[in-house]
């Protein structure tokens, strides 16, 4: 799921005559207008402090080009502002003014207004302004945009009263939410995304006098108000004043209640009136309108009672604010009947178009306006990555999706929306929150009981913030380290996903959903259905991407051994939702060739509810339908008539919901098919309780990021290290050694959380908070001297610690090939070879995925491969100093080489740099024996198997495993490390006594 989240942003130039400036007046009460930018040259191209232009983008090839040209035509002196752009995520250019200095005054004025040279590309430009703060950069963001759907130049006016608190971004978090004017910083323009273009803008200047009547606005503090029958419902009327300033002139505010589906005098008392704010009055002053209901005994659905207000000397409310009589007395509502019956009930009363509604989910900042959410009776809505409030904190999050169910309460049967997100290694979108290892370090820990804990502290962080339903568990079998979601995936071994199911149960309770409508369990995902990790490597036809998207061929067999067996098992723990996969899937010799998973009936319809089930419901991936074969139509109705039932259409959740009333008029998709879905989408709904409690519970708000929830992920970093190498037992490290530190990934947050953390993609750099691996070295009490390049002193240390690897991606655009290679980037390679040919070394490879290491495996003594350890570095230096010993094991295999690839346990030829399964110890007291030892161990084990002790079983396999790991040391032959990979397959499939054969196996190959 995606989302850019623009990072730069507010404001251009402004001239160095002062604002306040008197010009020749063009009436008696309308005041000259006041240059900003004349672009003659006046301003330079500099950043903060200083005053000036500078340009900003997503990426080295966004930023726009600018200059200074000379134009025969420019509307205002000689020059103007000129640029190209070329722009893929976003980009554009801003004028700070400059920070030593006052901000400037813009609140007598009407507006803004600059001439732009129309190249009628029929595109959007958003246009902020710099509000309050500090600076420039530390302002308040307001935004509106044009459009250029004309040619030449032409003078854009631009009232202050049409610019709106930008939501997606604030740099400081946003500060009082009012647009004061009176210390402006200046302004931005955000450019076109996805054309080439070129542009010229001139003489940007304030104009007008301030009219009340743009300034002034009349407000509600809500726009929805439920009331039980028989109750009153009070309506806050307020008036105030952009700038904050008292009104300078009357504002009348006549009200009169009607217009909806309640009945005057038989639901409600008439009410009607006049409320007055005489000049004088000040910003923010409120007044109580109240609308009461009356009650009788009959049994009804929602009944509205618009209150229409007619506004004289300000601007109106842009909604009409809705008194709402609850439904009341139906079958449905009453909590204490089954919830088949509930469900029953409710669907018997709903129209087709309120169904549709129900199958539609919408991205929250995707939506046209609120009011959408009751106009088409929204099922759900999600936040994609990245798509969070401002402020981004617990509070924030809570009380923005009660916003959004509130307006859900304005619909006639009041269904609550189940609100989505991607919550896949911790509460991840939520600054602040505890950011588990990904998948792939918990696939490492091979600890199904700490798996379940780290989703029960998912599961509390996002609940808290009235969350109800997380997009994980990825079930993914990973077979290629190509793919970019390859960290997604407990492993390359089905077995080993399977055995880390356990994170259903801490996501959702028990199998049966009884514990679902806990203020600390949520709904789960299974994704993605099915096949999404063995994609075949430039299979991919989306944009760029190399593998991810692509297609799986397989055979009959290898699918159900491979990719279906996990979804068995969670259809077994009681998974509320499945996603299916954006690839296709190609089943040889069934005759049907790669079909797109969301189009596979026979796999959804017929393998997963049929076969399996399954009576969740499914929810498809972000606009996936879009990629099916036909026009949209045929979309529409070919996944839903393949089992799809809720589709994911952020920006179009319009035209799904048009479309999907249209196919079942025409026939195309019957009505039983929809009854089907809408019935397995208000299933989970009563199960989450979200009738009686859809507002969010936020008494566990305080125990997100806590200590407790930290010492949970700091566990699963710690279990997650997986020890490659230790010759001469170089870890765990001494206290008492000078330790020197380098590497790019060593204080670097940002990259050791990875992809799907604050935003989709990630970022380096601080911007959650959490330990570094550097930071929890120095916090273990060691002596540690820190230079990320390796350029300070070599000499005087005892041992070095050089932690490398990956900068955060995901899904497709981290596919090796698309930007991405599994080579250690040339500063990493040049900082493992100066520390490592200076004195004794340990290597930390912090990524999603094995780096080819091989060439320098000789000089390297220590080697771990840390995956994504999340927040908690103190669980990396925990092992790293002997706190906890390293019992990680491989989840996937180490190759020694990219041709390799695909590699992986059980294959006919298997010649890796390190096997599946391996995983050096530190503990004190590990096994020692020979063949005559793993005989008794095998007789054990047959034993343990006999007796269906499982436990046993384990750690009979594993004391065989640590002794032949002993006895192999680096000596790692094709021979050896076959049956070594086997052995860990055959445990977690629970033949201890065939585990303990390989391993002997093994054990003999090793000489």
């Amino acid at each position: 799921m995606r989302r850019t989240a623009l990072l730069a942003s507010a404001t251009l130039l402004t001239a160095l005559l002062p604002l306040t400036a008197a010009g020749s007046a063009s009436g008696a009460d309308e005041p000259a207008p006041v240059p900003v930018d004349r672009f003659e040259g006046e301003v330079p191209f500099a950043n903060q402090p200083a005053d000036g232009i500078f340009t900003w983008g997503g990426d080295t090839d966004d930023p726009p080009a600018l200059q200074l040209t000379d134009r025969a035509d420019a509307p205002e002196g000689a020059k103007v502002l000129s640029g190209t752009y070329e722009i893929s995520g976003y980009g554009g250019f801003t004028h700070d003014f400059a920070a030593d200095q006052p901000a400037h005054d813009w609140s007598a004025h009407k507006g803004v207004r600059f001439w732009w040279d129309g190249q009628d590309n029929g595109k959007k430009i958003a246009f902020e302004i710099k509000d309050g703060g500090a600076n420039g950069e530390a302002s308040e963001l307001w935004t509106t945009s044009f459009t250029d759907d004309f040619t030449g130049w032409k003078q854009i006016e631009i009232p202050f009263a049409d610019f709106t608190y930008r939501t997606d971004y604030q740099p400081v978090g946003g500060i009082d939410h009012v647009l004061g004017l009176t210390q402006m910083w200046g302004y931005a323009l955000t450019l076109p995304v996805g054309v080439k273009g070129q542009f010229a803008m001139d003489d940007l200047e304030l104009y007008g006098k301030a009219d009340q009547s743009l300034r002034a606005s009349v407000t509600t503090d809500s726009v929805v108000y439920p009331v039980r029958e028989g109750g009153t419902a009070q309506v806050k009327v307020s008036v105030a004043t952009i700038g904050s300033a008292p009104i300078d002139e009357p504002v009348t505010v006549a009200y009169e209640a009607g217009g909806g589906t309640a009945a005057s005098g038989s639901d409600y008392v008439p009410v009607k009136g006049t409320i007055t704010f005489p000049a004088g009055t000040a910003s923010g002053t409120s007044r109580t309108v109240q609308v009461a209901t009356r009650k009788d005994k009959a049994a009804e659905s929602a009944e509205t009672v618009p209150l229409k207000l007619t506004v004289t000397g300000a601007k109106a409310p842009a909604e009409t604010p809705e008194v709402v009589i609850d439904a009341h007395g139906l079958p449905y509502l009453d909590s204490r009947l089954p919830v088949r019956k509930r469900v029953a009930d409710l669907l018997s009363r709903m129209s087709l178009e309120e169904k549709a509604g129900q199958m539609t989910q919408a991205e929250r900042a995707g939506l046209t306006s609120q009011g959408d959410i009751a106009t088409y009776a929204l099922g759900s809505l999600l936040s994609g990555g990245g798509s969070t409030p401002t402020p981004n904190t617990p509070e924030a999050w809570a009380k923005m999706i009660d916003s959004f169910q509130l307006r859900a309460q304005a619909t006639r049967f009041q269904i609550p929306l189940i609100y989505g997100v991607d919550a896949v290694h911790g509460h991840n979108n939520l600054a602040g929150a505890t950011i588990m290892p990904h998948n792939i370090g918990i696939g490492a820990t091979r600890d199904p009981q700490l798996a379940e804990k780290t989703g029960a502290v998912t599961a509390s962080e996002v609940r808290a913030t009235g969350i109800p339903w997380d997009f994980a568990p990825c079930l993914c079998v990973t077979r290629d380290e190509r793919w970019g979601r390859s960290y997604e995936s407990f492993g390359e071994d089905p077995a080993l996903v399977e055995s880390m199911e356990t994170v259903i149960q801490g996501l959702q309770g028990r199998a049966d959903g009884r514990d679902l409508d806990r203020g600390d369990k949520v709904l789960a995902t299974a994704k993605h259905f099915v096949g999404d990790g063995g994609t075949e490597y430039g299979s991919s036809t989306t944009g760029s991407y190399t593998i991810d998207q692509g297609v799986t061929k397989v055979t009959r067999q290898q699918l159900e051994a491979v990719h279906l067996a996990p979804y068995r098992t969670a259809v077994d723990r009681g998974i509320g939702t499945v996603m299916p996969s954006y690839s296709s899937l190609d089943v040889l010799g069934d005759g049907l060739g790669p079909v797109k998973m969301h189009a596979r009936a026979d796999m959804i319809n017929g393998v997963l509810k049929g076969r399996m089930g399954f009576d969740g419901f499914v929810i498809s991936d972000w606009n996936a339908i879009d990629q099916l074969p036909g026009d949209y139509a045929s979309h529409v109705g070919t996944a839903v008539n393949a089992g799809v039932d809720m589709m994911m259409v952020p920006y179009t959740y319009k035209d799904f919901s048009t479309t999907l009333i249209d196919e079942v008029k025409a026939g195309r998709v019957s009505g039983k098919r929809i009854d089907d879905a809408v019935a397995r989408i208000l299933t989970q709904k009563f199960k989450l309780g979200l009738f009686e409690h859809p507002y969010a519970d936020t008494s566990g708000a305080d125990e997100i990021g806590s200590t407790a929830h930290r010492a949970v992920a700091r566990r699963a970093a710690a279990e997650s290290q997986v020890l490659l190498k230790n010759a001469n037992g170089v870890l765990p490290l001494k206290k008492s050694q000078k330790v020197y530190v380098a590497g790019s990934n060593a204080d670097d947050l940002g990259n050791q959380t990875g992809g799907w953390t604050i935003t989709w993609q990630g970022a380096s750099g601080d911007h959650t908070q959490g330990t570094t691996v550097l930071q929890a070295m120095r916090r273990a009490g060691g002596d540690v001297t820190y230079s990320k390049d390796a350029s300070a002193p070599l000499n005087g240390y005892d041992v070095g610690v050089v932690v490398v690897g990956e900068t955060p991606y995901a899904e497709g655009v981290g596919d090796v090939g698309n930007g991405h290679s599994l080579q250690l980037s040339a500063a990493d390679r040049a900082a493992v070879d100066k520390v490592c040919g200076a004195m004794k070394c340990a290597v930390l490879i912090v990524s999603g995925r094995p780096q080819l290491i091989g060439d320098r495996l000789g000089e390297i003594d220590a080697l771990v491969a840390s995956w994504l350890p999340g927040t908690e570095g103190d669980g990396v230096a925990d092992v790293l100093y002997g706190k906890r010993p390293f019992t990680g094991q491989l989840p996937v295999t180490w190759p020694k080489s990219e041709t390799q690839l695909p590699i992986n346990v059980g294959d006919a030829s298997y010649d890796p740099q390190f096997p599946y399964g391996w995983g050096l110890t530190t503990l004190t007291g590990v096994p020692e024996g020979n063949v005559v030892t793993l005989k008794a161990l095998a007789l054990a084990a047959t034993v343990a198997e006999r007796a269906g002790s499982a436990q046993a079983g384990r750690d009979i396999v594993t004391r065989a495993r640590l002794l032949v790991q002993q006895k192999v040391g680096s000596a790692l032959t094709a021979s050896v490390a076959a049956p070594f990979a086997d052995a860990d397959h055959l445990l977690l499939t629970g033949k201890y006594a065939a585990a303990v054969a390989k391993l002997t196996e093994a054990y003999r190959a090793a000489g």
